[in-house]
Formats: structure tokens, C-alpha cells, sequence
């Protein structure tokens, strides 16, 4: 029985030309903006291709969306989903094609990241379709990694990425205070645009028709008193230790970095891994601001969670399916909700933290686009005077916060030397 769904025309002619690429390169990368169709693009180009087994890794909240389009399109290849933590239950390498979803996650410089190494030892020889929005949201030397999942990239003649940042890369030297290490983010994409070029298509939401505008908010509200007491204390003593004798440790600037960061939204994780809500503030401000409203949440830390559950009770769920089909507001981690799903059913989208990433930031916020709306609107809750609006600054940018920035912006020296200072003074005194 024929599909009642039908392709799009530009879905329609894409697949034909990653079809035609993919038989002839055996990679095909389609950049394509989010909401204009990479997952179905790249099942009709495997249906294009007489594939007979494909395998597709995702995040496992894509899964269901996934399977839906697989299903309603008819496609009657043997199709294998799973996310890249769960490869090893893969037990054959008998794929026609590899689809890799957001594959810009691969794409870590200089060494490469252990999923990285599993793909291309597993699958590198097999024709190869890679997906993603924001392929290199942070540099281009990203494209290094991303092409060389597969060995049927056009950077063979390069060994390794050094070798390659030797030739397209202005390389710099960063101090980091304890060293001087190698900077590799200034490639130069003109030098090697001719190389991957080919490999690539792109389509944007303007030209899929979408009139969406994307409109951002920032709200600040006022912490509890004890937040901003913590936090100063934190930065001055670097170690908290709570009543009941549980220690949280600040003892290198990165961790300094995530317990400000923590802090800031009410909630903070001890040593021995378990955490506590300091501050519901957010949660309230949340709950009081846009009541009436069906919102998607998004939050980063677990014990963030746990106070929105406490602040909304049933009002709130973390299943998509029911964010669809009832009055719920549903709340995502930002990191897990950020790829391969949409929000199409919030009013609005409220940010209660935000991620060290602008990967995380230029996805999350594109969780609420369609094609129906012409405007949507998306809110960040800041805390006053806290350390989120810094991390908005440098991510709107496509820069990643840094730990340098943190300690700039709060002007930190050398932690760790600080808390061997502080910790033998501790010493002395008892």
C-alpha cells in the first residue's frame, strides 16, 4: 500500500543528489538547518541506494521520531536505531549504510573522542550519511573529526589532525596559567573548502519556507540571601561544608566554575555525589510568571529537577509523548533535550539554567521551531547578578564559557595554589 506521507520537494531532490553523492563518494554530509527534514532526507536517500540494512545512531529521545517517519514513509529496508553508548551490542558490521545523527558530537579537537575511534574502526569502510544543524558551532577545525568517522574522507593524505592543522590552521598559544598549550581554533575554511565541498549539502529554514522569528528573553530574579552568601564564600574559602559535615570542593578552577554555576540556580552537588536545593527561586518565578501556559523547561543539573518537580507537582512531566497529548509541562536537561525532538506544542520555551556550550545554546532554542508559527518566544531565568548572563554573552558569540572567562569575570587567580594555601592554614588552626 502507497504512503499517504509525502516528501517535500527540496527533501525530494536532496535525497536524489545524496543518493548520487553518496554512490559516488560514499560520504554524504546534509547540513541541514533543524526542523527542514534531515532525518527523512536521509532515509529516502537509502531507499535511493537499494540499501538492505541501515544503521542509524541517534540520541535515544529520537528514537520514536525516527521510527514514526520510517513507518509512514513505507520504507521496507531493515533498519537497526541505537545510540552511540550502546554500540557494542551491535553485532555485525553488515550495514549498507551508517547514518550518524548530530554528528558535529564527533567533532572534538585535537585528539579524538573515544566514540569517535569505535565508528571509524567499525564502520569507517561503509557509505556513510552524516546529519547535523551546526556542524561546526565552535570552529572549523572541527571538520577534521567530523570527515574522518569515515575512511572515505577527503583528508586521507593527512595521518592525524596535527598534520593537518600544520597546514590549515593558524595555531597560537594560549596561557593557562600552569602552562602554555596549543591553540588549533583558527582553521582557515577557505584552504580546504575545495577538499569537502562536494561531500556537503545544506538547506536553510528560509529557504524550507519557515517565517519563524525567534524572539529571546531575559528575565533576572532576585536569589535568597543565602545564594549569594554561599557563593562568596565558596569563591573565597573555595570548600563549603554543610551541617551535617557534607563538603563541597573547589579545589581546581573548573570545579570552582561549576559550583558558582550550580549555585546560581539554587542547587549544589557534595562530594560523596549527593546533592541538595538550596534555593527554589527560580522554580517559584517560573511557576508564578507564566502560569496558564503550556512551557517546555529546560534545566541542566539533576537536583534542578527535583525542584521543579517539587514546585509543580503533577503539573509537570519529563515524557514527551504526554507533553503532547495533555496539559503537562514538560522539563528537559539541556544537554539530552537539546537534539532530535521538538517542542512544537509549547507556548513558550523557558531556560532555567544555561550550558556551558553554544552548541547547547544555537540547538535548545531551536527546539520551538515550526513552520505553522511566525513567531515564537523563548525565556532565560537568570539569577541577579549571577554567573548566567556571563555564559549568554559568550555563547550568543559561539563561544564555549570558559574556565579563563570564569575566572576573568570573577577575577580568580591560581585555585588551586589558593586552596593549598587555605587548607594548610585550616590545618594550622586546628
Amino acid at each position: 500500500m502507497e504512503s499517504i506521507f509525502k516528501l517535500r520537494y527540496y527533501q525530494e531532490r536532496l535525497s536524489n543528489d545524496a543518493a548520487e553523492t553518496l554512490h559516488r563518494k560514499k560520504l554524504v554530509c546534509l547540513f541541514m538547518e533543524v526542523r527542514t527534514g534531515k532525518t527523512i532526507t536521509a532515509l529516502e536517500t537509502c531507499k535511493k541506494v537499494n540499501a538492505n540494512r541501515v544503521l542509524f545512531i541517534t540520541k535515544i529521545k529520537a528514537f520514536s521520531s525516527i521510527e514514526s517517519d520510517y513507518k509512514n514513509f513505507g520504507y521496507t529496508y531493515n533498519l537497526t536505531i541505537i545510540n552511540r553508548e550502546s554500540l557494542h551490542k551491535v553485532e555485525t558490521n553488515d550495514f549498507d549504510v551508517v547514518i550518524i545523527d548530530e554528528v558535529h558530537g564527533y567533532s572534538s579537537y585535537p585528539k579524538p573522542s573515544k566514540y569517535h575511534k569505535d565508528i571509524k574502526q567499525r564502520f569507517g569502510n561503509i557509505p556513510m550519511i552524516m546529519l547535523s544543524g551546526t556542524p561546526t558551532p565552535e570552529s572549523y577545525s572541527q571538520y577534521y573529526h567530523l570527515f574522518t568517522l569515515s575512511n572515505n574522507n577527503p583528508f586521507k593524505e593527512f595521518a592525524n589532525f596535527y598534520k593537518w592543522a600544520n597546514k590549515y590552521v593558524d595555531i597560537k598559544q594560549r596561557n593557562l596559567g600552569y602552562a602554555k598549550v596549543n591553540d588549533y581554533s583558527e582553521a582557515r575554511k577557505k584552504d580546504f573548502w575545495h577538499l569537502i565541498r562536494y561531500n556537503i549539502l545544506t538547506y536553510t529554514q528560509q529557504q524550507a519556507g519557515f517565517t519563524t522569528s525567534i524572539n529571546e528573553i531575559v528575565l533576572e530574579c532576585e536569589m535568597k540571601p543565602i545564594t549569594y552568601e554561599l557563593v562568596k564564600k565558596l569563591q573565597k574559602d573555595l570548600v563549603l561544608i554543610s551541617k551535617d559535615n557534607k563538603q563541597v570542593l573547589a579545589d581546581t578552577g573548573v570545579k570552582l566554575q561549576q559550583k558558582t554555576h550550580q549555585l546560581f540556580s539554587g542547587t549544589i552537588k557534595f562530594e560523596d555525589g549527593s546533592y541538595r536545593v538550596i534555593d527554589d527561586t527560580k522554580a517559584c518565578f517560573i511557576k508564578h510568571e507564566f502560569k496558564g501556559k503550556k512551557i517546555g523547561i529546560f534545566y541542566k543539573f539533576v537536583a534542578e529537577l527535583e525542584m521543579l518537580k517539587s514546585v509543580f507537582g503533577n503539573e509537570l512531566t519529563t515524557d514527551l509523548n504526554e507533553f503532547n497529548t495533555t496539559d503537562k509541562n514538560i522539563a528537559l536537561q539541556i544537554v539530552s533535550g537539546r537534539e532530535g525532538i521538538s517542542l512544537s506544542k509549547a507556548d513558550y520555551l523557558i531556560f532555567m539554567n544555561i550550558d556551558f556550550s553554544a552548541v547547547s545554546y544555537f540547538q535548545a532554542r531551536d527546539r520551538l521551531t515550526t513552520m505553522q508559527r511566525k513567531e515564537n518566544t523563548i525565556y532565560w531565568i537568570f539569577a541577579k547578578n549571577g554567573i548566567e548572563k556571563k555564559i549568554y554573552k559568550a555563547v550568543q558569540n559561539k563561544k564555549d564559557y570558559t574556565n579563563d572567562t570564569f575566572k576573568k569575570d570573577f577575577g580568580i587567580k591560581d585555585t588551586k595554589q589558593d586552596y593549598k594555601e587555605i587548607r594548610s592554614r585550616r590545618l594550622l588552626r586546628n
